[in-house]
């Protein structure tokens, strides 16, 4: 199961499943780090699914998504009439979590007086709702997370040391994807079995992975489930290659792929009398879309002197991304002082 959800074959992951056994069966808190977007969540659900404790509840909350006077409620619940609005009782996150596991995403961004209130429920094992007067009794086990170095934000009085210390009980950390490229093969495979049924799924070209391992992936994981989704969508039962990976990797790919593949009908009545597009057997649509590529990259060379940093501002791509796609294109000197 931990295999199925914690996906990857770098020594990196390999290390985060080694710590998700030794966490399992223990109540001990865990504490997951690193960059947003690079599977926090998945691997504290996890933790919890592998545990005794999943038959519980695994209950999630982003500490910085509550607004400051709402998030002690949130956790702790509340009692009728105890502040304006709260018309009845409410059963606050810990309760909902009883038996179960409560996951506590960016905990870096919760405020200090929550961390003092978050302090106590650890240690007592407790809670006592926003107006009310007893104990509860509360059997959860927290798992929190963050993608902000708690040590920088105890040394600036942001974050309590002592929180710091009963949540990071068994630590985790998680790197980017961008330290561990040889993980991008067994994610995009794992995103595109987990994918909606758009049709026939595509297959990724060794070439194209090769291109993927390559990215920087500011996004992270996250990024790169999206961008597998786009491809199921864009390249339903075609075999994805090195240009088809360059066009879902660039920075403009979700603005390129609208205009581009939805906006056909706009080109063909927009582009100063071409003629309209002519939908005959062995009509390709990929192959439309470069051809037009190439005929408006060389328009703006031509507008522009050849010049191609100029060229590349009119058209908004970066000079480097224009300069792969002149090569892509064969665009030559000849092209690009044509009139």
């Amino acid at each position: 199961m931990i295999s199925e959800m914690v996906v990857g074959s770098s020594d990196a992951i390999a290390s985060v499943r080694t710590m998700i056994r030794f966490s399992i069966n223990a109540m001990a808190s865990v504490l997951i780090t690193g960059p947003s977007g690079c599977g926090k969540e998945v691997v504290a659900n996890a933790i919890h699914r592998a545990s005794k404790r999943a038959d519980g509840p695994f209950i999630a909350i982003n500490s910085g998504a509550i607004p400051t006077e709402l998030i002690e409620s949130e956790l702790f619940g509340h009692e009728g009439g105890s502040f304006t609005g709260a018309s009845g009782r409410h059963i606050g996150l810990f309760e909902q979590a009883e038996g179960g596991t409560l996951f506590l995403d960016e905990v870096g961004e919760m405020p200090l007086s929550l961390q003092v209130k978050l302090l106590r429920v650890i240690e007592e094992r407790a809670i006592r709702r926003v107006g009310g007067k007893k104990q509860i009794p509360v059997n959860v086990r927290i798992i929190a997370a963050t993608n902000r170095d708690l040590q920088k934000q105890i040394a600036a009085g942001d974050f309590r040391e002592d929180l710091f210390y009963r949540l990071c009980v068994i630590p985790i950390c998680i790197p980017s994807l961008a330290e561990r490229p040889e993980d991008v093969a067994a994610l995009a495979e794992h995103f595109l079995n987990q994918s909606e049924d758009h049709g026939a799924r595509p297959t990724i070209s060794d070439e194209a992975v090769a291109r993927l391992a390559r990215y920087s992936w500011p996004g992270n994981v996250r990024e790169l489930r999206n961008v597998i989704e786009r491809a199921t969508i864009f390249f339903p039962g075609q075999t994805i290659g090195r240009e088809e990976a360059e066009l879902l990797l660039t920075e403009r790919s979700v603005g390129s792929m609208h205009a581009e593949m939805t906006d056909l009908d706009d080109i063909a009545q927009d582009n100063s009398g071409d003629s309209p597009v002519r939908f005959t057997d062995g009509f390709s649509l990929q192959s439309h879309l470069q051809d037009e590529e190439r005929r408006l990259m060389i328009e703006a060379l031509v507008e522009c002197g050849g010049v191609i940093a100029k060229a590349a501002r009119l058209v908004d791509l970066q000079r480097t991304t224009f300069v792969e796609k002149m090569r892509r294109h064969g665009i030559t000197r000849d092209d690009r002082q044509a009139a």
